[in-house]
């Protein structure tokens, strides 16, 4: 595996599009790995900080994730080097847009990302430039479709992604209009946990949970897990925690859920994160779950789980571990090593399945909300148990699936 990796890792990417700003000191990279199958995905993400080798390490990161979620296209990612916060930021990502928009008609397909929306910014924002979706590359580049079948697979795909969930079971609140872009990726974090369990043996129910991060992904995953019976007793979140030994309830998570500000953990009991940051990580606790930001997961903090029973590590951010290499470094490996981590490919696959659902088939209409949460959760489960298949040791299982994908790509 290490062999592959190594070469999978030192390949050059194919395409590296830069871009400055004229207007702002904003700058931005689209890094495509590779146009295997003719086009490549990944979605648009904005930070302060951000440099083009973490959009390169994202861009492979989401070529190995295609390998589970479908379809067979290349890995690519955009990046923009500029503070969210700032005011300027829509007319950043508006001129970023116009940029990129050659390469969104025919092989590129992006979507929402840390501090970029998929609803309220990339696709109002694309179809302004002309673009009919943000997949559209990947249609025109991988699926080669008729025109008939473009104009309805896109229109599957603008209804599927931004459609308001109407069964309770996958919603906290039907009122509030969540939807499927909101909720499916955390859900498939929750569902990894489960199936697990279900496969490598023992049962998610009563199991002790900490999260890190309460933005879409680990608010729906914490929401999941307690409706799942597992019992959420942490939550760190870049404001601070929470910390509630015997798990809270689901009516507790559904509230936390609700009253969060946008995406940040609020309640009136917060610990300051200096705080909770000393403490938190030696709750015993048998999941984790790491949602926030890449590369913030440090060896001292999984030593302190490890030491506290910890079983199961589900992520929900890509590439979770604060390694410089962009798979398998140090911090990655040993944990591999000692306890259950499911792969980030897998794990957080929820949107990128979602998209080659709505693109690869003629979904049955009315659209349902248990058929699109239903083939994430298979998607999910199908790839683990390919993984326990080649090797049925609780330990190395990450190592394991990296394999299988790269075999598959090299």
């Amino acid at each position: 595996m290490k062999e592959l990796l190594k070469k999978y890792e030192n390949k050059q990417p194919e395409i590296v599009f830069y871009w400055n700003d004229p207007e702002t000191e904003a700058e931005g990279w689209t890094v495509i790995n590779s146009l295997r199958g003719g086009a490549a995905g990944g979605g648009t993400r904005m930070r302060k900080g951000l440099d083009m080798n973490e959009v390169l390490s994202l861009a492979k990161t989401m070529e190995v994730k295609f390998t589970v979620s479908g379809p067979a296209i290349g890995g690519a990612k955009s990046g923009i080097n500029f503070d969210p916060n700032d005011p300027r930021k829509n007319d950043v990502l508006r001129r970023w847009y116009q940029a990129v928009t050659p390469l969104l008609k025919h092989y590129y397909g992006t979507g929402g990302d840390l501090n970029v929306d998929e609803i309220h910014d990339v696709i109002p924002m694309t179809e302004d430039c002309g673009v009919w979706h943000p997949q559209e590359g990947v249609f025109n580049g991988h699926f080669k479709p008729t025109e008939a079948e473009k104009i309805n697979r896109i229109g599957q795909l603008r209804h599927g992604v931004i459609k308001v969930i109407e069964d309770k079971r996958f919603s906290p609140d039907l009122s509030r209009k969540y939807t499927v872009a909101d909720m499916l990726t955390g859900y498939g974090v929750a569902e990894a946990v489960k199936h697990y369990y279900n496969i490598y043996g023992g049962s998610i129910k009563g199991k002790r949970a900490i999260v890190q991060g309460f933005g879409n992904v680990g608010s729906a995953a914490a929401y999941y897990l307690t409706q799942l019976g597992a019992k959420v007793v942490g939550i760190i979140d870049r404001v601070g925690g929470l910390i509630k030994e015997e798990g809270f309830t689901l009516d507790e998570m559904t509230t936390l859920f609700l009253q969060k500000d946008g995406n940040k953990l609020r309640a009136e009991n917060l610990i300051p994160f200096d705080e909770i940051n000393q403490e938190i990580w030696s709750i015993p606790a048998e999941i984790f779950i790491p949602a926030a930001a890449s590369r913030l997961v440090t060896k001292d903090q999984i030593t302190q789980m490890i030491q506290s029973n910890l079983e199961v590590i589900s992520p929900g951010a890509n590439v979770p571990f604060a390694d410089k290499e962009i798979f398998f470094g140090p911090i990655m490996e040993y944990t591999d090593s000692q306890v259950s981590l499911l792969p980030d490919f897998i794990s957080n696959c929820g949107i990128a399945r979602v998209f080659a659902y709505l693109m690869e088939s003629k979904v049955e209409l009315p659209m349902k909300d248990s058929a699109i949460f239903g083939d994430t959760s298979n998607t999910i489960k199908k790839a683990l148990e390919k993984t326990y298949q080649k090797n049925t040791n609780k330990k190395e299982i990450c190592k394991t699936a990296f394999e299988i994908a790269l075999r598959q790509l090299i």
